[in-house]
C-alpha cells in the first residue's frame, strides 16, 4: 500500500499546487469560510464511503482547527470512486443540517466534476488520547451562566449564528468540529450507556474523563457551590457501521475494541461512524449488591425507599422484578415512596382514577418476594387525564408502609384538588388539615403535571414526622445538548423550578410552626442536582441527603440517559434529620442490568436510614454537625 505526501501528488497528478485544499474549505470556525463557493481540483484520499457519497482526507494542517476531512455527497462520488483512490474533485461547498437545531456539517454537495487518479492509498487515522485528547471542560464557549451547559435560561445563543472560532483545546463541540470529516481511531473504548434505540453507543476511550463512576459511567455532579457541572465532551456517539457489520449492545462500563471511524454530525450530535462494528471485550460483574441498609430496631431510625416503578398498572409485567428489588435489594422499607401508579385500568382511556388494585397488586408481590411483609399503602385519586404522564393512565405517587413500624396521623384523606395546610393542633403537634393530602393542587404549576402528596407519621413511639412524595414534569421538548442552542434547551425547567418552589413553600410553612420538624422530600424531580436554578428552592431549604450521608459524587446517579449517568430521583430532608446524620444507597439494579429489556424500570430506586425522632439522638450522643448555606432558610418566590 502506498502512503505519499498528497501535496506531492498533486503536483504528480499535474493539478495547480495553489489549488484549494481540504483544511482550506474546513476553515477554523463552524462554518466554512467558502460555503456557497465552487471549488476545483480539491485532492484526498478516500477513506469511507456509505450509499449516500464518501468521505476523502488530505494533508493535516499545522492549525488544529482547521479539519483535513470532507464529505462528498452524492452518487457521484460512490459511483466513481472506492476506498483507498486518491481523487480531484469540483464541486459545490455547502453546509447542511437536517434538522432546525442541528449544528452544519460541511461537504461538496453538488459534485462538477471528480477524477480518481490512482488506488490503493491509505490514510493514517488520528488517534484520539495520543495525537489529540478531548477535553473534559463545557461543550460550548456559549453555555454560560453559574450552571454552564445546564444553565437557565438557555437558547439565548445560537451556535451558528456566532460561527466562533474554534477552540478545540478547551470547549468539546469545538473540539469534535475540528476533526469533522477525520478518520480517528478511539483506543480502548468503554461503553457509557446501553445502546439507543438506533444500536448507536457511547463510549469515552483511553483519556482523562470527569465524573467517571466506580462502573465505568460518567455522572453529572458537582463538587462545590462554584464548580461547573461536566458536560462529558470526551464522549462520543458510535453510529452504525459503515461496512453494514451492527454495534455490539454494551452496557454501563464494558469494554470494546478498539474503534475507527470518521467524524461526523447527524441526528442532533457528533458520532464517530465506524468501519466496521467493535466488540465486546469485557462486561462489568452484573451481580448488583444489595443495600447494606438493613433493618434497624430503634423506632426513630426509619429506612425510606424512593423509586419510579415506571407506568405500573395492576397487570404489568415488571410488578414481580419491582416487587423482588423492593424486598431483596432495599430490604422492604419502612416507607416506601413510588411514583407512576397508573389507575386499575391502565393506560385504557375509560375513565378509571382508582389505583387500588395496582397498589394492592404490589403490596401482595412484595410480600410473596419477602416471605410475609405486609405493606399498607394509600394515593390521592387525580382527576382524570389532568395529571399528565401516557393517556388514561392517569400516574401518581403513593406510599407503602409498614404498619408494625409507622403510621398515618390520624386525619381525613384529601382530594384531587383539595389543599392539604400544616396546622397546630390542640396538643401542640404540627398535622395536615388532609392527611395525607396534596399540595396546592390547583396551582398552575401543576397542570397537566402530577400533584405532590404530603402526609404526617408518627412512630410506633409516638414521634412525628412528615414527608412529600413528587414527581415533577418530564424535560419532553429538550434539545440536544450537542444542538445549535447555546445553552441546550431544558425543556420543562421553568414549569419544575415553579413545582420545586411550591414544594417548598409548603415546607417551610411546617418550618415556620416547628424549626425542628423533620421532614423528607423525595421523588422523581426530573432534574440534575447540579441544574441548581431549577432546585435552588428546595436546596435553600433542605439539605440533600447525599451530602448528610457522604455519598461519593459520582456514585450519586439513579438513571442512565445519553453519556451521562444522573440523579434526577431526590431526597431532601430538614436541619432536624441532617443533624442527626443519615446514610444513602442508590441500588443499581436497572442501570447495571444486562440490557434494556431486563430492567423492571428506567429509574434506580434509592434507599436512606434517617432519625426521624425529634426528642432522641442515635446511640444518645448528638449526631454530626452540619453546616448550613449562606441562604439556608429562604424559599425561593
Amino acid at each position: 500500500m502506498k502512503r505519499v505526501a498528497l501535496y506531492a501528488l498533486s503536483l504528480l497528478l499535474g493539478v495547480e499546487a495553489l489549488t484549494t485544499t481540504i483544511t482550506d474549505i474546513q476553515g477554523t470556525s463552524f462554518q466554512s469560510p467558502l460555503a456557497g463557493q465552487f471549488v476545483y481540483g480539491v485532492i484526498g484520499v478516500v477513506t469511507a464511503k456509505d450509499r449516500y457519497g464518501v468521505w476523502i482526507q488530505g494533508d493535516r494542517s499545522d492549525d488544529p482547527r482547521a479539519s483535513s476531512g470532507l464529505r462528498l455527497y452524492g452518487g457521484a462520488a460512490t459511483r466513481f470512486t472506492n476506498v483507498g483512490d486518491l481523487v480531484s474533485v469540483s464541486g459545490r461547498v455547502a453546509e447542511y443540517r437536517s434538522s432546525a437545531n442541528d449544528l452544519l456539517l460541511t461537504e461538496i454537495d453538488y459534485i462538477t466534476s471528480i477524477v480518481s487518479k490512482s488506488s490503493g492509498h491509505t490514510v493514517q487515522p488520528l488517534v484520539l488520547g495520543v495525537d489529540r485528547i478531548p477535553p473534559n471542560n463545557q461543550l460550548s464557549s456559549l453555555d454560560v451562566g453559574r450552571d454552564g451547559w445546564l444553565s437557565i435560561p438557555n437558547n439565548i445563543t445560537l451556535l451558528e449564528n456566532i460561527n466562533a472560532t474554534l477552540s478545540p483545546d478547551e470547549f468539546g463541540l469545538d473540539f469534535w468540529e475540528s476533526l469533522e470529516g477525520q478518520l480517528v481511531t478511539v483506543k480502548s473504548p468503554t461503553a457509557a450507556n446501553f445502546p439507543d434505540r438506533f444500536g448507536s453507543v457511547w463510549v469515552y476511550g483511553d483519556w482523562p474523563a470527569t465524573g467517571k463512576n466506580a462502573r465505568g459511567g460518567l455522572t453529572i455532579h458537582t463538587d462545590g457551590p462554584d464548580e461547573l457541572p461536566p458536560a462529558h465532551p470526551e464522549a462520543i456517539l458510535i453510529g452504525r457501521p459503515l461496512d453494514a457489520t451492527r454495534n455490539p449492545k454494551p452496557v454501563m462500563g464494558a469494554k470494546l475494541s478498539d474503534i475507527t471511524g470518521i467524524v461526523t454530525y447527524q441526528y442532533g450530535a457528533y458520532y464517530i461512524l465506524p468501519l466496521t462494528a467493535p466488540e465486546i471485550i469485557e462486561y462489568p460483574d452484573f451481580g448488583v449488591p444489595p443495600s447494606s441498609l438493613n433493618s434497624t430496631s430503634h423506632a426513630c431510625e426509619l429506612r425510606i425507599g424512593d423509586y419510579n416503578v415506571e407506568n405500573m398498572s395492576p397487570r404489568s409485567h415488571h410488578i414481580p422484578k419491582i416487587a423482588a428489588h423492593v424486598a431483596q435489594h432495599l430490604h422492604t422499607p419502612d416507607i416506601l415512596f413510588v411514583q407512576e401508579i397508573q389507575d386499575d385500568s391502565g393506560a385504557r382511556n375509560d375513565g378509571t382514577v382508582s389505583a387500588n388494585k395496582t397498589l394492592r397488586a404490589l403490596a401482595d408481590a412484595i410480600k410473596k418476594a419477602s416471605g410475609g411483609v405486609e405493606y399498607d399503602f394509600i394515593n390521592v385519586e387525580p382527576e382524570d387525564n389532568k395529571d399528565g404522564g401516557q393517556p388514561g393512565g392517569n400516574i401518581r405517587v403513593a406510599y407503602l408502609w409498614r404498619p408494625e413500624k409507622v403510621s398515618l396521623v390520624a386525619g381525613t384523606i384529601g382530594g384531587a384538588t383539595t389543599s392539604t395546610e400544616a396546622v397546630i393542633d390542640n396538643d401542640g403537634n404540627v398535622e395536615f388539615t388532609y392527611n395525607p393530602g396534596r399540595i396546592d393542587p390547583t396551582h398552575a404549576a401543576w397542570e397537566e403535571a402530577r400533584k405532590p402528596l404530603a402526609a404526617a407519621w408518627q412512630t410506633v413511639s409516638g414521634d412525628r414526622f412528615y414527608t412529600v412524595n413528587v414527581h415533577f414534569s418530564s424535560k419532553r421538548d429538550s434539545s440536544s445538548a450537542q444542538g445549535d442552542a447555546r445553552p441546550p434547551v431544558n425543556g420543562g425547567s421553568e414549569r419544575r423550578m415553579s413545582q420545586a418552589n411550591v414544594t417548598a413553600t409548603f415546607v417551610d410553612s411546617i418550618l415556620a410552626l416547628s424549626s425542628s420538624a423533620s421532614v423528607i422530600v423525595a421523588g422523581d424531580m426530573n432534574e440534575y442536582a447540579a441544574t441548581r436554578a431549577v432546585l435552588r428552592p428546595l436546596q435553600a431549604l433542605l439539605h440533600d441527603a447525599n451530602d448528610v450521608a457522604d455519598v461519593p459524587p459520582a456514585e450519586r446517579y439513579t438513571y442512565a440517559y445519553d453519556q451521562h449517568a444522573q440523579e434526577i430521583d431526590h431526597i431532601f430532608v430538614s436541619d432536624a434529620i441532617a443533624k442527626r446524620g443519615g446514610e444513602v444507597e442508590h441500588v443499581h439494579v436497572n442501570t447495571w442490568a444486562r440490557s434494556i429489556g431486563e430492567r423492571a424500570s428506567d429509574h434506580d430506586p434509592t434507599v436512606a436510614r434517617l432519625w426521624v425522632c425529634d426528642a432522641d439522638v442515635k446511640d444518645g450522643t448528638e449526631g454530626p454537625a452540619v453546616e448550613l448555606g449562606a441562604d439556608h432558610g429562604q424559599v425561593v418566590l
